[in-house]
């Protein structure tokens, strides 16, 4: 006779009641829990913007441009013409050895910014700051900028690196800003998500998970449209079908589900029948959207925009269209800003397809009484190094790129609530280092969502037995560059 059998024998009707009565009341609670999570999860969305809030926001949503691959930030903004009376030299020591580099494994020279009379800087705006002639319109807006000169983050390839900056994370699996934020506020149009996503070439390294939600529920995750085609995939009813027979299908799919989420309480039920309900109304609204032929032809000499097609600049115009109609969220990335080679051929080619629309972007909202509370951010994952990457023995310059730069490098914010025309920290006369006014990449994010409203200590989500935030246990608020 088995051990198993012998307890079985010994076990009284009162013991067997008390120990099934337990699992029975355990399963109860867990049932009740997750019933209220996907409650939670299904009606948060809906809740009032304002009482969400941890104090008054100087922002309602966010127009967020992630430049991918990272722009040489020290042709840009960051001018030192120290580097460039340098040009050609032996790197400093200090500025190399024990250093991790992504591609440079050789001592090399330092890089400066070519003197020829495109590459020139002209300090503009209030702050006096130096803005390269490669972006000409950004000059003239200047004055809504705020520039953070020394952003550090603690990751030297692209992919870890945009999910730290993007996720406050390296590695993939927690939500990112977008994320966050809609999970904090929510989303001010029921018929649009509150998190979208405009790509222009492919968002390498990080991929999707740079706009995903990670341990969020999925009804946060950012939605990507597209500009041909069908905006969301899918979206459109399939061939005969019409709205009155897709909505009966709607329905009795949303019965089925409502009683699995009765029975089960999966917050990822919840998910399913708001994103099916969100579909159905985007079926509408979206292609409105979507279809900027409808705006003035001198918006469109602005934004230099072409209708019909995949260009930064349409989503650059896509996005002033999304947060007047009450979206949180709106993320643009473009590819195409990774120059380990040829930087100063490349530079002018990618700078003469971002400045005209950016530009015409801040502009655009400012007119339109949206810049106030819209904020627009100009990020990277990183910067570019001040030594160059791929010179001959001569030391002269074949086609030089910069390689990978974590210590120091730019970003700026417009509108929203930071101070107009203003600049804030330094890096050293060769431009590896902070000077003064560090900001890591935690203390960026930090302040974004300080400038919409919420504390980012207590911006939280409860996963695997503890409170996650996107600053994970830092960031400090920049409240210098406040207005």
């Amino acid at each position: 006779m088995t051990d198993l059998t012998n307890a079985l024998q010994a076990l009284t009707r009162r013991e067997l009641f008390q120990t099934v009565g337990t699992g029975i009341g355990a399963a109860a609670l867990t049932s009740l829990l997750q019933r209220d999570a996907a409650a939670e999860s299904l009606d948060s969305a809906k809740a009032d913007p304002a009482r969400r809030t941890h104090f008054a926001p100087k922002a309602k949503s966010v127009i967020y441009i992630h430049l991918v691959g990272a722009p040489s930030h020290l042709d840009l903004f960051d001018h030192k013409p120290e580097l460039q009376k340098r040009d050609g030299e032996l790197c400093p020591d200090e500025m190399f050895k024990g250093k991790r580099l992504a591609f440079i494994r050789n001592q090399p020279t330092l890089l400066g910014t070519p003197k020829e009379k495109k590459f020139t800087f002209r300090r503009v705006g209030e702050s006096g700051h130096a803005i390269s002639n490669l972006m000409p319109n950004l000059q003239e807006v200047a004055d809504e900028i705020t520039f953070i000169n020394t952003l550090h983050t603690d990751q030297f390839n692209h992919g870890p690196a945009q999910m730290y900056l993007l996720s406050g994370f390296e590695r993939f699996g927690r939500p990112s800003i977008g994320s966050w934020t809609t999970y904090g506020l929510g989303s001010e149009n029921e018929n649009l998500p509150g998190f979208v996503v405009l790509i222009t070439g492919q968002v390498l390294g990080a991929g999707s998970s740079a706009w995903g939600s990670g341990f969020l529920p999925t009804v946060y995750q950012g939605v990507e449209f597209r500009s041909q085609g069908d905006p969301v995939l899918f979206l459109s009813n399939p061939k005969g079908i019409d709205t009155a027979s897709r909505r009966r299908v709607l329905d009795a799919i949303n019965t089925i589900n409502q009683d699995g989420l009765a029975n089960v309480g999966d917050p990822e039920i919840a998910t399913r029948i708001k994103q099916y309900e969100m579909a159905f109304r985007m079926q509408s609204s979206v292609p409105e959207l979507m279809d900027i032929k409808s705006e003035p032809l001198e918006v469109h000499e602005r934004y230099g925009t072409k209708p019909g097609k995949t260009s930064f600049a349409n989503n650059c115009l896509l996005a002033r269209r999304l947060v007047e109609r009450g979206v949180r969220f709106v993320q643009l990335f473009d590819q195409g800003w990774d120059m380990h080679g040829s930087v100063f051929s490349r530079l002018p080619v990618k700078c003469g397809q971002v400045d005209q629309p950016i530009a015409a972007l801040i502009g655009d909202l400012k007119e339109r009484g949206l810049l106030d509370d819209t904020l627009v951010v100009w990020s990277a994952e990183f910067g570019r190094t001040p030594m160059a990457q791929g010179r001959n023995g001569t030391g002269k310059v074949t086609k030089a790129g910069r390689d990978h730069h974590k210590e120091a490098y730019t970003v700026w914010m417009a509108g929203g609530g930071v101070r107009r025309g203003f600049s804030h920290g330094a890096t050293d006369e060769l431009g590896y280092a902070v000077a003064e006014n560090p900001v890591h990449v935690h203390d960026l994010n930090a302040t974004i969502l300080h400038l919409l409203g919420m504390d980012h200590k207590r911006l939280t989500f409860r996963y695997q037995g503890r409170d996650y935030r996107l600053t994970d246990v830092h960031g400090d608020v920049v409240h210098e560059i406040i207005a």
